[in-house]
C-alpha cells in the first residue's frame, strides 16, 4: 500500500451497542473499496475483524481490529471496536487515536444503552462523528423515526445527509441530498426537497456567512454546501445520518464517501502536545515536524509472531529496520519489519508516515500508551486513561504444571489489555484479576489457555476479614517442661489493650526488677505476633492492639529465648479469647451514577447490602450516590448495577477503613472460614 499524506488519510472508529452491524458494516466497506474479494458473516466466524477464537465463539469483537482500505485515493484506517460494555477498554485505545467516528445503530432497535455510552465517551473526546443507521432492509426498519429519537436524545445536529427509497416497500437504495447519489424515483421529489431544505437550514446555522445568504433568500451552491457541511462536522454542529444496510451493501459506498468527504484528516484537528522527556519542555506536533513521535494504542501477544505493538505516527515517519527511543520507559528499542494490519493480516511496509496507523513486533519494553520517539529528541505524548477494574475473581492454577506459568502468563495478558488489573491481596495470599466484568474475565481466562498454555480456576475472592479486641484483659502462663538435661521455663504476665482502628499493633514492657531479663523481651514480642497471625474467631489475622509484658519469672538454667517465645505465644492466645474479640470486615466507599429513573432501584438495592448512603447528587439527568458498603457485599456488583439499570450504571469503588461484622452474620463467617480450613 502507497504512502499518503496527511489530508488523504482518515482515522475513524466504529462504534455502537453490542449487536447493531460494526463488523458488517467495517466487512462491508472493505468489500465495496476492494480491499477483500468475498464479504465474510459474523455468524460464520470469518470476518476480517473478527478473528480471534473468543470471537468467534461468542459472534461479537472482544477486542479492536484495524482494517485500512482505500477509497478515491483516500486511505482509510477503519478502527473496529467492541459493543459489549465489558470491552470498553478497547473502545478508548481506538477512541484515542482516530480524528473521527461512525456511530452505527441498528434500524430495528434504535438508540440503545451502548449507543448512548459511546456518544459520552465521544463528547468528552470532541470527536467529529457520523451515525449510519444500519439494518434498514429489516422489519420495523423506521429510518425518520431514527432521525427523530436521535435529534431528541442528542440535539437537532443530527441532519440526514442521505434518506432511503422504499423504506416501507423494501429498502431498495439511498438519495444524497447533495446531488451526488443515485436516481431518485419521481414520487420522491418533495420528500427530497424538504429534507435538502433542512438540511440545508442546518449547514446555514453553522456558518455565519452562510447563515446570512441563506435568511436573505440567497441560493446556496452544491460545493459550497459541502464546504459548510465539513466545516459544520468537523465542529461539531453537525453530524450526518445516513441510511444502509451492510449486508444487503446498501449505502455503503454512500457512507465511504461521506468518510472521505466530511470527517477530518490528521491535518485538519488540533496538533498535539508533546513533553520533551528531557527537558519537560511542551512541543506543539505540526503533521510537518521532522521529530518521530508516534503513540502505542494497543498491544497483542501474538502466540507465534510474538508481542505486536500497533502505533499512530503524530510526527516524522517510522522507518522499518531502524533504532527508536521508548520515551516513557527511556529504553532504545530495534524495529525490524513495520507492517500494516488488516485484522490478523500483516503487510509489510517500508515506513508508517505521519498520521498514519502501523504495527511493529517483539517490541521489548514498550507497552500500551508509551510513546517511541528519537533518543536525540524524546518526545512523550499524553498516554491513555483506562476505565477502572471493579469485578474482581482469585486465580488459581488448574495443575502444578501452570503453578510456574501463572505469573507470566498473567503479566503478558495485563501488558495486552490495560483496562485489566492483576494483584495480590497480602491478607489473603490470593492472586486478583479485574475487569470490567464477568466476560471481559473470562475472555482472559480463554486467551491465557489459548495463547501461553496455562489453565486458570477463577474463584470468588476471599474477603480479607480481620479480628481485633474491644476491651482490656490481663493474662497470665507460664512454659515449664523438663526433660533429660536442661528443661524449658518462660513466665509472662501480659496485659492487652484495644487501640483504635488501623492503630495496628504494639508491644511495650514495664517490668521491674528484672523479673524477666531484658533479653528475653524480643523473644515475647515474636511469640506475640506469632500468635496474632490467626485469631480466635476464625482464624483471621488480629489487629489494632496493645500488648504490655508487666511481670513475669525466670529460671537461671532452663529459661531461653524459645521458652519465652512459646510462653508470649499462648499467654497472646489466651487472652485474645478473654478480651472480647470481634470480626473486622473491610467497608469500601462506592460511588454510584445511574439515571434518574433507576434511582429508587438501587438505591433499595443498596440497603439489602447493608450500605450507608452518604448523599445524593443530581447531574445531567443522572443521581450521583455515595455510599459505604462492606466489601463482602459489592463483590459482584458490576452485575447487579447493570441488571438494575439495563447497564445504565456505571460506579468506582475503593478501601476505605475497617468495621465490627455484625453479631449476626459472624457466626455464620466464622463457620466457613473453618470449614474451609478443613
Amino acid at each position: 500500500m502507497p504512502d499518503f499524506t496527511p489530508d488523504r488519510l482518515r482515522n475513524v472508529v466504529l462504534l455502537s451497542h453490542s449487536g447493531a452491524g460494526k463488523t458488517s458494516m467495517a466487512e462491508a466497506l472493505l468489500f465495496s473499496t476492494g480491499a477483500i474479494t468475498r464479504m465474510g458473516r459474523v455468524e460464520d466466524g470469518n470476518t476480517t475483524s473478527d478473528y480471534e477464537p473468543e470471537e468467534v465463539k461468542r459472534g461479537g469483537s472482544t477486542q479492536l481490529a484495524l482494517v485500512p482500505c482505500v477509497w478515491n485515493n483516500h486511505k482509510i484506517n477503519l478502527i473496529d471496536t467492541p459493543g459489549y460494555a465489558d470491552f470498553v477498554g478497547e473502545v478508548v485505545s481506538g477512541l484515542r487515536v482516530a480524528d473521527g467516528a461512525v456511530v452505527v445503530v441498528a434500524a430495528p432497535s434504535g438508540i440503545e444503552v451502548g449507543t448512548e455510552q459511546m456518544w459520552d465517551l465521544l463528547e468528552q473526546s470532541s470527536t467529529p462523528r457520523i451515525v449510519a443507521i444500519n439494518k434498514m432492509d429489516r422489519e420495523n426498519a423506521d429510518f425518520q423515526g431514527n432521525v427523530d429519537a436521535l435529534q431528541q436524545r442528542f440535539g437537532r445536529q443530527c441532519v440526514p445527509t442521505h434518506i432511503p427509497i422504499g423504506n416501507e416497500a423494501g429498502f431498495k437504495g439511498v438519495v444524497s441530498l447533495l446531488g451526488s447519489g443515485q436516481d431518485s424515483p419521481p414520487e420522491m421529489a418533495q420528500e427530497i426537497e424538504e429534507a435538502r431544505e433542512r438540511l440545508t437550514e442546518a449547514v446555514a446555522e453553522s456558518d455565519d456567512d452562510l447563515a446570512t445568504r441563506y435568511l436573505e433568500g440567497e441560493s446556496i451552491t452544491e460545493e459550497e454546501l459541502k464546504e459548510g457541511l465539513r466545516k459544520g462536522v468537523a465542529s461539531g454542529q453537525i453530524v450526518p445520518v445516513l441510511p444502509c444496510s451492510a449486508t444487503s451493501e446498501i449505502g455503503v459506498k454512500e457512507l465511504m464517501e461521506a468518510l472521505a468527504d466530511y470527517l477530518p484528516s490528521p491535518s485538519d484537528v488540533a496538533a498535539p502536545i508533546a513533553t520533551n522527556a528531557s527537558t519537560n519542555d511542551e512541543t506543539t506536533l505540526a503533521p510537518d515536524s521532522g521529530s518521530l513521535a508516534a503513540l502505542v494504542f494497543k498491544t497483542s501477544a501474538d502466540p507465534y509472531v510474538g508481542k505486536v505493538s500497533y502505533f499512530r505516527v503524530y510526527s516524522g515517519a517510522l522507518n522499518s529496520d531502524s533504532q527508536i527511543w521508548d520515551s516513557n520507559k527511556g529504553q532504545a528499542e530495534r524495529v525490524g519489519q513495520v507492517f500494516t494490519m488488516r485484522g490478523k493480516n500483516q503487510d509489510q511496509a517500508a515506513q508508517i508516515t505521519v498520521g498514519d496507523i502501523g504495527a511493529v513486533a517483539k517490541l521489548n519494553s514498550t507497552t500500551t500508551g508509551d510513546t517511541l520517539a528519537q533518543r536525540e529528541e524524546p518526545l512523550m505524548l499524553p498516554g491513555i486513561t483506562f476505565p477502572a477494574a471493579h469485578h474482581t475473581v482469585a486465580v488459581y492454577p488448574k495443575s502444578k504444571q501452570d503453578v510456574d506459568k501463572m505469573s507470566s502468563a498473567l503479566a503478558r495478558i495485563a501488558e495486552e489489555d490495560p483496562s485489566l488489573r492483576v494483584n495480590r491481596e497480602l491478607d489473603t495470599t490470593e492472586i486478583l484479576l479485574s475487569g470490567l466484568g464477568d466476560a471481559h474475565v473470562e475472555v482472559a481466562e480463554e486467551k491465557i489457555r489459548r495463547k501461553f498454555g496455562t489453565d486458570l480456576l477463577l474463584q470468588i475472592p476471599k474477603v480479607p476479614y480481620k479480628e481485633t479486641i474491644t476491651s482490656p484483659a490481663k493474662v497470665e502462663y507460664k512454659h515449664k517442661k523438663q526433660t533429660g538435661g536442661h528443661g524449658q521455663y518462660g513466665h509472662v504476665f501480659l496485659e492487652l489493650q484495644p487501640m483504635d482502628r488501623s492503630g495496628g499493633f504494639e508491644f511495650g514492657s514495664k517490668v521491674v526488677g528484672g523479673n524477666v531479663p531484658r533479653e528475653y523481651f524480643p523473644a515475647v514480642e515474636k511469640g506475640v505476633v506469632k500468635s496474632l497471625e490467626e485469631g480466635t474467631i476464625a482464624g483471621y489475622p488480629v489487629v489494632d492492639l496493645r500488648v504490655l509484658l508487666y511481670d513475669g519469672s525466670f529460671h537461671p538454667v532452663d529459661s531461653s529465648g524459645m521458652s519465652f517465645e512459646i510462653a508470649g505465644s499462648f499467654a497472646a492466645r489466651k487472652g485474645l479469647s478473654l478480651a472480647q474479640p470481634v470480626l473486622l470486615e473491610p467497608i469500601m466507599k462506592a460511588e454510584i451514577k445511574v439515571p434518574d429513573a433507576f434511582t429508587g432501584d438501587v438505591t433499595g438495592d443498596l440497603n439489602t447490602k447493608r450500605a450507608r448512603i452518604l448523599g445524593m447528587t443530581p447531574q445531567d439527568g443522572h443521581t450521583v450516590i455515595d455510599v459505604e458498603v462492606p466489601q463482602a457485599e459489592m463483590l459482584r456488583y458490576s452485575a447487579d448495577l447493570r441488571s438494575l439499570t439495563q447497564g445504565k450504571g456505571s460506579f468506582s469503588l475503593e478501601f476505605d477503613h475497617y468495621e465490627p461484622v455484625p453479631a449476626h452474620l459472624t457466626t455464620r463467617i466464622a463457620e466457613e472460614a473453618k470449614k474451609a480450613a478443613g
